[in-house]
């Protein structure tokens, strides 16, 4: 079991009388990677700016190995953020960069040489100390930003979106390095995004945010298959989201068809959400399925073909290997195991959340 090492208890905050967070409540243990992921607006860099120490919460305590650090400013944190922008010196080179804040703490000189040699190794940049950052590529940039801050030896590393600006492969690269880095520095990294699968490849723990609040909690494999609400089901992945009544225990109808489901405990007769992801939608020949329908679209996706077919005006989206064609009569089977049963949303707030997610 991993300690706690950090608890944002309670946080509320607003800008101008709008909530950007509404009494949020999150536990962090020790060297996790744990993403907030959510879309624009969802609070997730606000989270991060208070925990970095540069905003402050209207209500709530920032704790920090049991300690309350609300009210400590960033310098006095053991916190480091890389931020978006990098936030790099321009005028100065590659070590003098990483070099700054031991500076500020009045290290010697042999041992800031030290630990910038151990940084440039450790992302990758050797034998480039004496290189100006203006002439670096925004993949070298973002690998200096991360050595100066693991210079400082901070408990926590906080990534705002830093992978942005990079290209898809260098990206994906980076992606791979960072869980490299984590995993050699034995120390917690909460990073920020809005990018789906940069959560899901990189996550211990993934927490879903939209309007200021936390919609669902876990890890990467629980929250895109398993689902708390619509709102979760349609932002992470794809998916079919269908609405459907919970006719008894392990049985739902989408539009009055019956599918077995491994699902109980939603009651009799219950209007609920139902999600079934796309690979979970087998295409099979007509007559030998659950429902009928005709292929309208197919797409080529590089690993997959995407393929949309209408089932008496409800469109399905199913991903396979194999192509059918445009017009084609088919059927649909979809294992119980993969009908994700959810409630529908019982407020205004939760609803709210749900259509402007």
């Amino acid at each position: 079991m991993k300690n706690e090492l950090i608890h944002l208890n309670h946080i509320s905050k607003s800008y101008g009388g709008k909530a950007v967070l509404d009494d949020l409540d999150l536990v962090i243990h020790e060297n996790e990677f744990v993403t907030l992921l959510g879309p624009s607006g969802c609070g997730k860099t606000t989270t991060l700016r208070i925990l970095a120490g540069f905003e402050t919460p209207d209500n709530g305590s920032v704790i920090f190995e049991g300690k309350d650090i609300t009210n400590l400013p960033p310098n006095k944190r053991q916190l480091n953020t890389v931020f978006q922008n990098y936030a790099l010196f321009t005028h100065m080179d590659v070590a003098s960069n990483i070099a700054f804040g031991l500076k500020i703490k009045k290290k010697d000189k042999s041992y800031i040489e030290d630990k910038i040699h151990y940084a440039l190794k450790l992302v990758g940049l050797e034998g480039f100390e004496r290189r100006s950052v203006r002439n670096l590529s925004g993949g070298q940039q973002q690998r200096v930003a991360i050595a100066r801050a693991i210079v400082n030896e901070p408990r926590v590393l906080l990534l705002d979106e830093p992978l942005g600006a990079l290209d898809l492969k260098l990206r994906q690269d980076m992606q791979y390095e960072l869980i490299r880095m984590k995993n050699e520095l034995s120390i917690t990294f909460i990073y920020v995004t809005h990018d789906q699968q940069e959560a899901l490849t990189m996550s211990d723990t993934i927490v879903v945010m939209n309007q200021g609040y936390i919609q669902q909690m876990g890890t990467p494999e629980s929250i895109y298959n398993e689902p708390e609400n619509a709102f979760v089901a349609d932002f992470i992945g794809d998916s079919n989201l269908f609405p459907g009544i919970f006719i008894k225990d392990e049985l739902v109808t989408i539009d009055d068809v019956p599918f077995p489901c491994t699902d109980t405990g939603f009651g009799t007769n219950r209007p609920v959400d139902i999600v079934i992801r796309p690979e979970d939608v087998k295409l099979v020949k007509k007559g030998e399925g659950t429902v009928s329908g005709v292929v309208t679209d197919v797409i080529f996706k590089g690993v997959h073909y995407e393929m949309c077919v209408d089932v008496k005006g409800r469109e399905w989206v199913a991903h396979s290997t194999r192509p059918r064609q445009v017009d084609e009569e088919v059927d649909i089977n979809v294992h119980p195991y993969n009908i994700q049963v959810m409630n529908k949303p019982e407020s205004e707030d939760e609803e709210a959340v749900r259509e402007n997610g």
